[in-house]
């Protein structure tokens, strides 16, 4: 909220608002209750005193008109012996008398020459009253009824009132209609008095002692319209009524003669002929039976204390001479005067009583006092009577009425009087010349305080003091009446003080309850209430009597040549800070305007008083001995007194404006703004409407006061008038309001011209001997003076911002506030419901909520509907309120106006595009201030994405303008909060990439509504806003930004644009972010090439971690930085994992493994004359790494298929055989259970070979990978051989016994071609060969199992990749060695492994003869197998096998074995020798 460069006002409109609360506070605390009043005046001395003579009045007669001449003619006719009765209708500003059977009305505040006449039948009218229609019954027209009694019948009458021609005057004209079908007989009971509610109930009092109620309807059938219902009698009485004749009914009646009803209690008090009271009750609602609650007879009683004091149980007995008073008046109190007290009497010596309707005393009648029905009628405390000769020769000051006693002539003899909200009326006749008017009122003098001790000075401060006025008048007073203010008028009032404590309950009509407003006194609401008028019917006409204010009597001084005695004297009397806010009201100018005009004279006089310092004193230190004579308490010894600090003590002329301000303020500053109107029976928030609670009117009128108020003070300011001037001469010192140098005087000092500097003094040079004996005080005058006016410029700011924000509020309201708070969210909503005027004018909330109304407000104007322009509407805003609404503010809404022309222009895009620039370059200028989410959102819509990305990026450059947080210089309590406010500019770029990516498509859809853009678009185009969204984003120098955009492009899944329009700190990122967390990624300055700052790969790297540097992996594969690409995939394989449910599987770790293999390969390949050539080693380091973790997953997936395996054999049904069949279930559980943990433990991380071989592979007896894994190892050496053939003695030995000599081929077959078949330490095929052919030789022989000739020998030949020279050198080392073979069987054996080897030699030999496959060869020879054609291409391989044909054929035939078994094998080697032989 700013207004100017000198006009910073958030922290001095804060600071004033909580001032103001804390007044407000105050003075509603310091309004004691009646009943306190009361109370406290038991203590008191002086309860009542007068008007200092030398003053204008306080009451005076502002007119006596005389009665009209056709009434006094018909009274005279009558010769005064027929039946007068007289009246005021206050509602409907209407006097009326009637004479006999003739009722007359007439306007009592102004004679126009109308005066009605309405005449019933020749029966004398004996009671009036008039009632407000129920609705739905008569016409419209019909507003009031008139009810006429006579002793035989009720008369209704409608009564019409229209306005004037210019409206001002609701009551001008007055019409009665007759109503012939609405009247009833009285059934012989004659009517005393008549009292209506304001529901349009009509209660009658009859001489027989009981209340009926009058009703009438539309009438229906057989029902009467009218009808007359007796409500306080049973069936008994009622029979005694109509059956017994009234000759014979001896008992006494004791007649009602006065009704009163008390509105907001709906209870109804009455008065008989002989004086007692009774009680009655309608409901909490007023719409219930009426209850008799009590009845006192004896209410009246002379015995009471002398005043103020309380009923006692045992009075002292009353004296011969003391006649008995009579009950003149009854009234009831307002909860806005007393919540425990209920009704007052007026007796006829000038005594009141004051009554309650509860048991209780004190506070605890009033606890829940609206749901409390009455129960009693007690009379609480006293008043006595006011002195005699009060308005004649009393001087000023109290009138003491302690042990004074008159003589019974000299007592006051009041006939009639009158009360109403704190003030009263009473007709005396005591005097023998002429009756008196004696008004008494509260005082609003300030309490002086009187030598007291303990708390009696405080009681005596709350004691109830009322001054006592006297007007000599001719005639006898016979009724009176307040003059109701105007309806507007009262509608305004009720709308400013609806909700204001004792207000809430009333009713309508307005006019009635604001008149309880009088009740809290005339300083609290002299600014806003007229003077009150009370209309007196006497005998002699009708008079005019005003209840002048504190501030009119002031006004009266300043108008007149008054000394300037009379003014201290004033001060004096009200105290300072009361005087002068009373001369702020006349110099702003700021009383009703019913009152006459101020003229500039009296209001330069007001001024001037006000900034006296004579009159309001000077800025002080609280305690010290220098206030001036105004501000000083007269006090006695203050023995026991708490020393309070010293703190600064402000004049009377900032006492005058918190107070101005408080009250202007209270009725509107801790209450809320808006309020929800529901249909009638419901409290759902959801079913009613949001409406201001305060109405135009009286919005304006308070803006005016507030306006005309603040004006004042800043032209005040500008002249340099008062300590304005002072402070402004000060120098230095006075730059506490004034940022330019002094204009006063030359050297920084004042002229001399400011009366302040005679108050205001340095100290004389001879008097500083002595003050260095003093402590020095902690503010010289001149820095009290400056502290002063900075308080008094904060609450002139205050009062600025306090009329804007009503100006805000007025024009909202002239725009229908229901619809523009829906388009509010629900939060915002319940915030604005619950927004006080408080909050709206200090509060940041109340900044946000009004700026949110000012866009509704705006988006009204330049919609599709709207009504108007920005610059009409803005230029109401820019002057109204400038704080709400600046010149930023005006630029925001003429960009959005083009926005939304251009939204409008979908089919001519060069138009479009020329509005959004315009917008663009309108916003470019206010960036800070625009409302960039709704803002950039119509950007979008209009596919103009520069503005989108460079608008928030503007406002986050602008709250971070220095880079402190870029350059680490933030202060740390800050950081956060403008770190959070950037991330919300970057987010609205962000939330565009998500739309055109498709996230959150639903929630944008529904947001692109209201502009009227559609938001398909085909795939092309979005990616070619991407693209642009990006290379925008790239040039803005802002590193966090392009954290928070490279995130967000990895969070959607565009990688791939991340990597090819990422800027030039994209790797610094992808580096900075692998190597932390991603709530601890920080920019870093510099990029660097490769991967050097990777250097820490044993620490434990999160998957958030884990895709930024596959991404940093994949930019370098981009830029062709394969060392650096393969050393990331390398560390992504190798990652170590803090969680086990982050760890990569052993797949994926391949994965990585692979490509960094592929990348260092590459780098081989691309290597040249310009590059340093790779070395060998690393690609052979990384294939080394990618077959340990072949073997690593190998034996995993090995693990895994055990457990398995011995988990399904654990659930079969079938148990296991075996000697020890329950310990073999055991074991195999426990090794299955070892076997998962160690699969579990492969899958964490990568293993080294030697933790494969010993922890894994060995332990689990995995002699396949423990051979591949020596393999690759090179294992070698006579220790080492020796440990290899153990394998391989293991491995067999597994497989013959799982599954025989074809398990066992099979897994040599399977093993030997992942071996080497030159590496003889680890494919031993003699040991192989060996055991093969004894376990071949041994199960054919037995029959365990069929073994073919040629099995093991084509399991060698497998291992050894089709070669058959290294199995046939096995064979024939074993043929020639006959040690290791004694056995005749198992060289035949051998021989025919021998001969099908040679067979398959010879197929490949002779398919290179033919030129066909060795399938096709195999014809000739009925073999099968395939040859490695390599090494049977060429004429030597066939003289070889040639060759070993013949001798293995010699060798057949040495075997000592009968013929029949070597036949086959011998005559198998002749036909592949002929064959080989042969020209096929």
């Amino acid at each position: 909220m700013a207004w100017g460069e000198d006009e910073a006002i958030g922290p001095d409109v804060a600071s004033a608002g909580l001032h103001v609360s804390e007044r407000i506070g105050r003075d509603a605390a310091a309004q004691p209750d009646l009943e306190e009043a009361l109370e406290a005046s038991r203590y008191a001395s002086h309860p009542y005193s007068s008007h200092p003579k030398e003053w204008p009045p306080l009451v005076e007669v502002a007119e006596i008109r005389q009665l009209p001449p056709m009434l006094i003619e018909r009274y005279n006719t009558a010769a005064g012996e027929g039946t007068a009765l007289c009246g005021i209708f206050s509602d409907i500003h209407r006097a009326w008398a009637t004479v006999d059977n003739s009722f007359f009305v007439w306007h009592f505040d102004k004679w126009d020459g109308q005066c009605q006449e309405h005449n019933v039948d020749e029966q004398a009218i004996c009671a009036v009253g008039l009632a407000r229609a129920k609705s739905g019954i008569f016409i419209e027209a019909i507003q009031y009824l008139l009810v006429l009694a006579t002793p035989v019948e009720l008369i209704l009458v409608g009564a019409c009132c229209s306005a004037s021609a210019d409206g001002t005057d609701p009551y001008a004209e007055l019409s009665l209609q007759p109503l012939p079908e609405y009247m009833i007989a009285t059934d012989g009971v004659t009517m005393t008095c008549i009292t209506c509610t304001e529901k349009g109930q009509i209660f009658l009092a009859g001489r027989d002692g009981h209340i009926y109620e009058l009703q009438y309807t539309t009438g229906s059938g057989w029902r009467k319209r009218c009808r007359k219902v007796c409500l306080t009698t049973g069936i008994g009485s009622l029979l005694s009524r109509w059956v017994v004749p009234n000759t014979f009914k001896f008992s006494t009646v004791d007649p009602i003669v006065d009704m009163v009803m008390d509105e907001e209690r709906n209870t109804i008090y009455t008065r008989t002929e002989g004086m007692k009271m009774q009680l009655f009750d309608l409901g909490a609602n007023g719409d219930g039976p009426l209850t008799k609650i009590t009845e006192e007879k004896n209410i009246v009683d002379p015995l009471d204390a002398p005043y103020g004091g309380r009923r006692t149980n045992a009075p002292p007995p009353r004296t011969a001479r003391s006649p008995k008073p009579s009950i003149v008046c009854i009234s009831p109190l307002s909860a806005m005067e007393s919540k425990w007290l209920h009704a007052v009497v007026v007796l006829s010596d000038g005594k009141r009583l004051f009554l309650t309707t509860s048991g209780g005393i004190g506070s605890s009648v009033g606890l829940n006092s609206g749901l409390r029905r009455p129960t009693c009628l007690k009379i609480v405390a006293t008043r006595p009577s006011p002195p005699l000769g009060v308005g004649g020769g009393l001087t000023f000051g109290a009138v003491s009425a302690a042990g004074r006693v008159h003589p019974e002539d000299l007592a006051l003899k009041v006939e009639s009087a009158f009360y109403s909200a704190g003030a009263l009326i009473m007709s005396d006749s005591s005097a023998t010349a002429m009756s008196s008017l004696l008004a008494v009122q509260k005082g609003s003098a300030a309490q002086l305080s009187l030598p007291s001790t303990f708390g009696t000075a405080s009681r005596a401060s709350r004691a109830l003091r009322e001054t006592v006025s006297a007007l000599p008048v001719e005639g006898r007073m016979l009724c009176a009446s307040d003059v109701l203010p105007l309806p507007d008028a009262a509608y305004m009032l009720q709308s400013l003080y609806a909700d204001v404590e004792c207000f809430t309950g009333f009713r309508k009509p307005f006019e009635k309850a604001c008149i309880k407003l009088w009740a809290k006194g005339d300083l609290p609401t002299q600014h806003i209430l007229p003077r009150r008028r009370v209309v007196v019917f006497n005998t002699m006409g009708l008079m005019e009597v005003i209840f002048n204010r504190p501030v009119d009597i002031l006004r009266k001084l300043f108008d007149g040549n008054t000394l300037r005695s009379q003014i201290e004297e004033f001060f004096n009397r009200f105290g300072a800070g009361e005087a002068a806010a009373m001369c702020l009201m006349i110099a702003a100018k700021l009383l009703y305007a019913e009152d006459s005009l101020i003229s500039n004279s009296v209001s330069e006089k007001a001024a001037e008083a006000f900034e006296d310092p004579g009159l309001v004193g000077m800025p002080q230190i609280a305690g010290t001995t220098a206030l001036s004579n105004t501000r000083t308490q007269a006090g006695g010894f203050s023995m026991g007194q708490v020393v309070q600090e010293a703190e600064p003590l402000f004049s009377g002329a900032y006492e005058g404006l918190c107070l101005c301000s408080s009250r202007l303020l209270y009725p509107i500053w801790e209450f809320p703004i808006m309020v929800i109107r529901r249909p009638a029976g419901t409290n759902k928030c959801e079913d009613g409407v949001i409406v201001c609670r305060l109405s135009a009117g009286a919005m304006e009128i308070l803006e005016s006061k507030i306006h005309s108020l603040e004006t004042f003070l800043r032209s005040r300011r500008n002249k340099r008038r008062g300590l304005y001037g002072y402070v402004a001469g000060l120098g230095d010192s006075g730059s506490i309001l004034y940022k330019t140098g002094p204009i006063i005087g030359p050297g920084g000092h004042s002229n001399g011209r400011s009366p302040y500097n005679s108050q205001i003094q340095d100290m004389d040079p001879a008097d500083k001997s002595a003050s260095n004996k003093k402590p020095r005080l902690l503010y010289t005058s001149a820095e009290l003076a400056a502290m002063e006016v900075r308080a008094m410029e904060c609450l002139r700011r205050l009062l600025r911002r306090s009329g804007e924000a009503l100006f805000l509020l007025q024009l909202i309201c002239q725009h229908n506030v229901a619809r523009l708070a829906q388009t509010l969210g629900n939060d915002l909503h319940k915030k604005l419901v619950q927004l006080t005027f408080h909050q709206l004018v200090c509060s940041e909330d109340g900044d946000q909520l009004a700026m949110c109304l000012i866009s509704a407000l705006m988006e009204y104007y330049i919609g599709p509907e709207g009504r108007g322009t920005v610059e009409e509407i803005s230029t109401k805003l820019k002057e109204g309120c400038p704080s709400y609404f600046n010149e930023s503010d005006y630029k925001y809404y003429l960009a959005v106006e083009c926005l939304e022309r251009a939204a409008s222009m979908a089919n001519n895009p060069d138009e479009r595009d020329i509005l959004a620039r315009d917008a663009f370059n309108l916003l470019t200028k206010i960036p800070e201030s625009a409302d960039l989410s709704a803002i950039c959102k119509r950007f979008e819509n209009l596919r103009f994405y520069e503005a989108v990305v460079r608008l928030p990026l503007q406002k986050a450059q602008a709250l971070d303008s220095n880079a402190d947080i870029t350059n680490g210089q933030i202060d740390p309590r800050h950081h956060d909060t403008i770190m959070l406010q950037r991330e919300q500019c970057y987010e609205i770029v962000m939330n565009a990439l998500r739309t055109l990516k498709g996230v959150g498509h639903s929630r944008m859809q529904s947001a692109d509504k209201s502009s009227g853009v559609a938001t398909a678009v085909d795939p092309a185009s979005r990616t070619k806003y991407i693209k642009q969204i990006l290379q925008l984003s790239v040039q803005w120098p802002d590193t966090v930004f392009h954290e928070h955009l490279y995130k967000t492009l990895i969070e959607l899944g565009l990688e791939n644009e991340l990597l090819e329009y990422g800027g030039s700190d994209l790797a610094s990122f992808l580096q900075s972010a692998g190597r932390k967390h991603q709530e601890e990624v920080r920019a870093v300055s510099s990029v660097t090439s490769g991967a050097a700052k990777l250097h820490d790969l044993s620490a434990p790297i999160l998957t958030s971690q884990t895709k930024y540097l596959e991404l940093l992996a994949r930019y370098y594969v981009r830029k062709g930085e394969r060392i650096a690409a393969a050393r990331m995939f390398l560390i992504l394989a190798e990652r170590q994992c803090s969680n086990s449910e982050e760890v990569p599987t052993l797949d994926k770790r391949y994965e990585y493994l692979r490509d960094a293999v592929l990348q260092a390969k590459s780098a081989g390949i691309e290597a040249d004359s310009s590059r340093k050539p790779i070395d060998s080693s690393t690609v052979d380091l990384l294939e080394g790494k990618l077959t340990v973790l072949r073997f690593q997953m190998q034996i995993k997936q090995e693990l895994e298929l055990m457990t398995a395996r011995v988990e399904n054999i654990s659930s079969s049904s079938e148990s296991p055989s075996g000697l020890f069949p329950r310990d073999n279930i055991l074991a195999d559980a426990e090794a299955a259970k070892a076997a998962k943990d160690k699969a579990k433990e492969l899958s964490l991380n990568l293993k080294s070979i030697t933790q494969l071989y010993n922890d894994y592979a060995v332990p689990f007896e995995l002699w396949e990978v423990c051979l591949e894994m020596l393999s690759f190892a090179n294992y070698s050496g006579d220790a080492d051989s020796k440990i290899l053939r153990e394998i391989w003695a293991r491995l067999l030995d597994e497989a013959l016994t799982k599954g025989g000599v074809a398990e066992a081929c099979s897994v040599v077959k399977r093993v030997g071609s992942k071996l080497d078949p030159a590496d003889g330490a680890c494919l031993p095929l003699d040991i192989i060969c060996l055991h093969l052919e004894k376990a071949a030789l041994d199960r054919l022989s037995s029959g365990e199992e069929l073994v073919g000739d040629d099995d093991v020998a084509r399991a060698l030949l497998g291992a050894c990749k089709g070669l058959p020279e290294p199995v046939l050198a096995v064979y024939d080392q074993l043929l020639l060695n006959g040690a290791i073979i004694p056995s005749l069987n198992l060289k035949l054996r051998l021989l025919r492994s021998v001969l099908a080897i040679l067979r398959e030699w010879g197929i490949s030999v002779i398919a290179h003869r033919l030129g066909t496959t060795s399938t096709g060869a195999s014809i000739f020879l009925d073999g099968t197998f395939s040859l490695n054609q390599t090494g049977t291409a060429n004429q030597g391989a066939r003289d070889k096998i040639i060759s070993l044909a013949n001798r293995y054929m010699t060798e057949v035939r040495r075997l000592n074995l009968p013929q029949n078994q070597t036949e086959n094998v011998y005559r198998g080697f002749r036909e592949l020798e002929e064959k080989l032989l042969s020209p096929y």
